[in-house]
């Protein structure tokens, strides 16, 4: 008898870990319909709840506050689908680090950051907006800016290891440069206030190679 129920448990277990992944992605996925519509202020957890047809009770214990929603938001969109392993490890990051030629690794940057922001965009505006007055979202807004540049530093330090870094351009620089170019509030601008396509921003002049 004792042996069954062991089995049972070990044949539910993953069920139940599927089960609450699912339900997770769901919360997610209302959160961001309600961000999107109502804005970060005019979004409550009850709503959210409501949204995703869950327990209030379930939103808390999976996300603890509205900031930790939008926090696991943001990490799920940036990385994509899958296992999402961290953007400093993820292929499309590493492809671009690791390519040989210099000019190619700025197009595969710069194709990564228009399919990035396409998921990502709106949310970065939301935070951005948000951070002054929750020093939860202030410290994931300052968080993703460090992490933008120091991805960005990265590819940079590759391609000057390669001599391949324009005359004028040291490190620092061009890693502030690159840094600026995939920053999400460069395209909020081009591609938001200016409308340009998304195309049009991937093909920007980025920093040169020689």
């Amino acid at each position: 008898m004792a042996e069954r129920v062991k089995r049972k448990r070990a044949y539910d277990s993953p069920r139940r870990r599927e089960q609450a992944a699912a339900t997770r992605l769901e919360i997610l996925d209302a959160a961001q319909r309600l961000f999107e519509r109502d804005g970060y202020a005019g979004t409550t957890m009850a709503a959210i709840a409501a949204e995703a047809r869950v327990a209030l009770k379930t939103v808390y214990v999976a996300f603890e506050t509205k900031g930790g929603v939008l926090k696991a938001l943001w990490n799920t969109r940036l990385r994509g689908a899958g296992e999402n392993p961290p953007m400093a490890h993820h292929p499309r990051y590493r492809e671009a680090v690791e390519d040989p030629d210099p000019e190619r690794q700025l197009r595969l940057n710069a194709g990564n950051s228009r399919k990035g922001k396409l998921r990502i965009a709106a949310l970065a505006d939301l935070i951005r907006s948000a951070a002054p007055s929750d020093p939860e979202l202030d410290a994931l807004w300052k968080r993703i800016n460090a992490e933008y540049h120091a991805n960005q530093q990265v590819i940079v330090q590759s391609i000057a290891e390669k001599g391949a870094l324009a005359p004028d351009l040291d490190v620092a620089r061009a890693t502030d440069i690159l840094w600026t170019i995939n920053h999400p509030n460069t395209w909020q601008l081009l591609v938001g206030v200016r409308r340009w396509t998304p195309e049009q921003y991937e093909q920007w002049p980025r920093p040169r190679s020689t």
